[in-house]
């Protein structure tokens, strides 16, 4: 639910990259299949933009706020694998780098790169997924028009999803999580992201 893959180790079989397929079919075909469950088409969208803002988000939100490390959420760096029925299971990474905290047993060692402090961490991290959270709102307003304020919405319900039940999961570190998760909204609101702001949705004419 929360890992990710090194794609020097994958195929490329039923991936494809956020930088390179968001402008193509991917999303559509995503909020066709959404249609086909569910036929309203907000309620599709939010379907879709759910799962793409857990493969950007609740992914790295997971490791950020357990370990204190975060792989890069960006735009170029992420890659999406789908099942046979067209849902998203799976998210891949072009670099694996992991960014680290100076007090980390891997800080200083190969694939890491030290960031000065936590909140350094979380800021990065954020704006990291920006670039991919903008093009992927942008990919779905091309298939219907979508609320803003409810996907902003949703991204800060990934980020409090995975702040809560991970450390729950592993049985340790709910104290940091939180900490750390409440310090991801906080940059994401600092970045102009409305996170925490939770409306109805309501469809745009």
């Amino acid at each position: 639910m929360y890992a990710v893959a090194s794609m020097a180790d994958e195929g490329k079989r039923r991936w494809w990259s956020l930088a390179d397929d968001l402008d193509g079919d991917r999303v559509p075909r995503m909020w066709a299949r959404s249609l086909e469950d569910v036929p309203d088409p907000d309620v599709a969208a939010m379907q879709v933009a759910t799962s793409l803002i857990h493969a950007v988000v609740g992914r790295v939100t997971a490791l950020v706020v357990l370990e204190g490390r975060a792989w890069d959420p960006g735009l170029e760096n992420l890659w999406i694998h789908m099942d046979s029925d067209g849902g998203i299971d799976w998210a891949g990474l072009a670099d694996d780098t992991m960014r680290v905290l100076p007090d980390d047993p891997w800080a200083g060692t190969r694939g890491t790169v030290t960031v000065p402090c936590e909140r350094a961490l979380l800021v990065w991290t954020v704006h990291r997924c920006l670039t991919s959270l903008h093009a992927i709102f942008d990919a779905i307003a091309r298939c219907t028009p979508i609320d803003a304020s409810r996907f902003w919405g949703l991204v800060g319900e990934a980020v409090l999803g995975a702040s809560t039940y991970v450390p729950i999961l592993a049985g340790e570190g709910e104290s940091a999580a939180q900490r750390r998760g409440q310090g991801i909204l906080d940059a994401f609101v600092a970045a102009g992201a409305p996170v925490r702001w939770k409306t109805r949705l309501t469809r745009i004419h």
